[in-house]
């Protein structure tokens, strides 16, 4: 028997025989339904067989016969009111369990969300993607679908879906492309740092999302549900469906605050912060202006998270005021990080650990935060040493900021576009779907193995965009992305380690040595991050001026 839990009180298997029935009853389970017609196969057992064997075993047994590849809408429903009479836990069966999965799924698509369904059906080894607009559609089969179509379609208006937008229309101004993209406010998120820095305000980071917006793109103020590429189709909250000729994938990545017992009652109060979200970021200099002594931790999850020099940058910010207040002395620093280096390029790190050493940063390394408690203000750290069993620490704090561990968004990590970690799957050059050849992705949300910064998203806008213009005029990829990001360090306020580097871990400095040498800390790096990248990014990237950005072509040296 193969048996797949979807959950608690039901199970799905292929074809199981009079024979398996004491298993099944050792197995937990109280009841059984068939929704396999008798008669499909020559090898098959009828349902009276069935029944009988499962009457031997205490086993109760329903038959509701499903026709392969026609589950009806009363299906669904004829099968919740089954399942829910049955004494559980219940195991379904058909062929192959995928006429059961399917049942199971429309019956619960009031129930649970989209993205909860999916994750067990395909945890079960089921593809739902036939299903998936019923799904969306509270299970019922849609009557109208109000199919709009787009010549692009861009999921995600932050970094890089307004990038690529912009770029693109740079390139064919008279595009029809559409971005998919719920949110209001767009967030200048590379400036948190500096909000919890003191240095900005949280103001100067946000704009309205319809200000950004390209002149000429179609803004569909929607979430995303689903994505049917075999379809060239977007599945929308609501059962709407969006019709593509390319897609663009760039919804970023979801801060999994929830991963961290005891987190989210306490972020943003009892010394509990985080420069990770917009909100909290000021509450992070509220609480370094207001320490005189005691301990500050700062944590950092497993990769890959956004920006990987960020809870760092947050501690080097707070010894500098600290330093400058004279109270550096009385604070005891502790930084906290899952993994095994400071830095993942190791160039930088001796000029990083000149700075942990001016401000006496104790480096615990292979420490993941797993639990907060506020109120006592205890946090809770497995150690995770090479060769070592794990063990659970516990620290005392003053203030303690967090960075969240971070994963593929929920829709994206069910969908048919994601690898095995939940990733959208790319070819790490061209960045262009492995599977689906009209399906791009940049941003933090695809899995080339690149740091997810918002300086690499604008070095892969411009690629993205010249290889759909070379696909719409039947070429092949003309440009490739090199790895690039960077990692503006704050090491103290005035100075920076302006990190740049690509795939491999290789050096990509923008500037010559003499002007900014990236492996020492220089106010010419500060002056760049302060003053010059801000209007970068919202005059220069999210307008279609690649300054600095021009794409490298394949095959150039």
């Amino acid at each position: 028997m193969d048996i797949k839990k979807l959950t608690p009180n039901l199970s799905v298997s292929p074809q199981i025989m009079p024979t398996d029935m004491q298993a099944v009853k050792e197995a937990g389970f109280r009841a059984i339904i068939c929704n396999r017609p008798d008669g499909e196969g020559a090898d098959q057992p009828t349902f009276e067989k069935i029944s009988k064997a499962a009457r031997d075993a205490g086993l109760e047994a329903a038959y509701l016969p499903i026709v392969a590849g026609k589950v009806t809408d009363e299906d669904a429903l004829a099968f919740d009111k089954v399942s829910a009479d049955l004494p559980g836990p219940v195991l379904a069966y058909c062929r192959t369990g995928t006429r059961s999965a399917t049942l199971w799924s429309l019956a619960q698509a009031d129930k649970r969300t989209l993205v909860d369904i999916l994750a067990a059906t395909t945890a079960a080894g089921y593809d739902m993607g036939g299903v998936v607009r019923r799904i969306a559609n509270g299970g019922k089969t849609p009557t109208e679908t109000g199919d709009a179509t787009y010549e692009i379609v861009i999921v995600g208006a932050g970094a890089g879906g307004i990038a690529a937008a912009a770029s693109l229309k740079a390139r064919k101004p008279g595009l029809e492309i559409a971005v998919i993209d719920p949110a209001d406010v767009h967030y200048y998120q590379p400036g948190w740092t500096m909000v919890g820095g003191g240095i900005f305000g949280p103001e100067q980071t946000a704009r309205t999302m319809g200000s950004l917006i390209p002149k000429g793109v179609h803004w569909i103020k929607a979430a995303v549900a689903a994505f049917e590429p075999q379809n060239n189709a977007v599945i929308l909250d609501g059962c709407r469906v969006v019709k593509y000729k390319r897609l663009i994938v760039t919804p970023g990545l979801k801060l999994d605050w929830h991963k961290i017992d005891g987190l989210v009652e306490t972020l943003g109060q009892n010394g509990v912060t985080s420069n990770y979200r917009y909100d909290l970021a000021p509450y992070t200099w509220e609480l370094v202006r207001g320490m005189k002594a005691g301990r500050a931790i700062f944590t950092q999850p497993p990769m890959p998270i956004k920006c990987a020099g960020a809870p760092q940058k947050a501690m080097y910010l707070s010894g500098d005021a600290w330093h400058r207040r004279g109270v550096l002395k009385d604070i005891d620093i502790q930084f906290n990080n899952a993994g095994g280096v400071l830095f993942g390029v190791k160039d930088y790190v001796p000029a990083l650990m000149d700075y942990v050493k001016k401000y006496d940063a104790t480096l615990n390394f292979f420490h993941n935060l797993v639990a907060v408690d506020g109120p006592a203000k205890k946090a809770w750290f497995d150690v995770s040493k090479p060769d070592t069993p794990v063990e659970r620490v516990e620290m005392e704090f003053d203030m303690i900021h967090v960075c969240p561990p971070q994963t593929a968004p929920d829709f994206i990590k069910v969908s048919p576009l994601a690898d095995a970690a939940g990733w959208v799957d790319v070819d790490q050059a061209t960045l262009r779907h492995k599977t689906y050849d009209n399906v791009w992705s940049l941003g933090d949300v695809m899995n080339a193995p690149n740091a997810k910064t918002a300086a690499a998203a604008r070095i892969q806008a411009p690629v993205v965009a010249e290889n759909i213009i070379a696909d719409m005029r039947g070429g092949s990829p003309v440009a490739q992305y090199n790895g690039y990001g960077s990692c503006p360090l704050t090491v103290e306020r005035g100075k920076i380690v302006l990190a740049e580097f690509g795939y491999g871990g290789s050096m990509l400095p923008s500037f010559p040595k003499t002007i900014i040498d990236g492996t020492k800390p220089s106010r010419a790096a500060w002056f760049l991050k302060e003053k010059m990248l801000p209007p970068i990014y919202w005059k220069g990237m999210l307008k279609g001026h690649e300054w600095m950005a021009k794409p490298e072509k394949i095959g150039a040296k």
